[in-house]
């Protein structure tokens, strides 16, 4: 069990701890962190979403038991989260939607995917992308329709709708999946030079997001609303994969697959959590504690899932 701690989750909490220890003793700056984050979400990571779905094999990846089990679990959440907020801790409707969506949004990219490689290999990613294909679009449509519907008190309208469909399209990670998909779909291929190209962007994603990451993490002060930070911790870490657990097994989703959406699932919420919060100005505080203390909690959660998964 220890070594499964040791070899699998710590060095990806190392790279982290290493941004923020770097960050919280001046001797990165604010302004430095900014720029790493920018290439790596903006730019980076984008390319290696591009690369993997313009290369993957759709017709063995795209399982509908996947997809369905993943995030039949995350729309509950998100509903968990709303309510939880609304009813619980009595949030208004709009800090409501923010929190509902920090319980949407898992870590799948700078966590998931470095933490299932570790722990299965390069070759079990290919759950990981299938699911990283759609996350962006499924819980941006969610947040956004949701934030936008709470605004507007249910008063469609063209203006509506653009909103929606422009906030969506501007996110550099959605429309780098979209791209992917054409040249997939299509049969273009890269020339070499290009291809090579993208390989050295790519290797740089990971760890570079990581260590941005531990930087980004040191503005985070987890203080006040602990109750609800709790909440948001508790659904994120434990509710969404325990539902992934119960519907993958319900449909007998193949190992590798159910691997992946389980560990996925477990994952704390990611930093788009506190991008919707500050879009909006709702709910900022809850999403960036919630960001912190999920992520060292995440620590020992994403063990336990490990060990349940054998």
């Amino acid at each position: 069990m220890f070594q499964t701690l040791i070899e699998v989750i710590l060095p990806v909490f190392i790279v982290i701890g290493s941004g923020y220890g770097l960050t919280r003793s001046g001797y990165l700056q604010a302004t430095h962190i900014e720029g790493i984050m920018k290439f790596t979400q903006g730019f980076a990571i984008p390319c290696l979403l591009f690369n993997a779905i313009a290369h993957i094999d759709l017709t063995a990846t795209f399982d509908p038991k996947l997809l369905g089990s993943f995030y039949t679990a995350a729309a509950l959440c998100f509903v968990a989260g709303l309510l939880g907020a609304r009813l619980m801790f009595k949030r208004d409707w709009e800090d409501a939607v923010a929190i509902g969506f920090c319980c949407l949004f898992s870590n799948s990219v700078l966590l998931g995917l470095p933490i299932t490689e570790r722990a299965y290999g390069p070759d079990a990613l290919t759950g990981n992308f299938a699911i990283i294909a759609f996350h962006a679009p499924f819980c941006y449509a969610i947040g956004i329709t949701a934030m936008e519907v709470v605004r507007n008190r249910g008063k469609p309208g063209p203006a509506f709708f653009r909103a929606i469909l422009s906030a969506m399209f501007k996110n550099a990670l959605i429309v780098a999946i979209l791209l992917g998909f054409a040249v997939n779909i299509s049969g273009l291929t890269l020339p070499a030079v290009a291809e090579d190209a993208l390989g050295l962007i790519i290797r740089a994603a990971l760890p570079g997001a990581l260590f941005a990451l531990g930087g980004v993490l040191v503005q985070y002060k987890p203080e006040g609303d602990l109750r609800t930070i709790a909440f948001v911790c508790s659904v994120s870490l434990l509710l969404h994969p325990a539902l992934v657990w119960i519907f993958g097994s319900a449909l007998s989703l193949k190992q590798d697959l159910f691997r992946s959406a389980v560990l996925n699932a477990s994952m704390a919420p990611g930093f788009n959590a506190y991008i919707f919060a500050n879009l909006y100005g709702r709910a900022k505080r809850v999403a960036a504690s919630s960001v912190l203390l999920a992520t060292g909690s995440s620590l020992v959660t994403v063990w336990m899932w490990l060990l349940l998964l054998g």
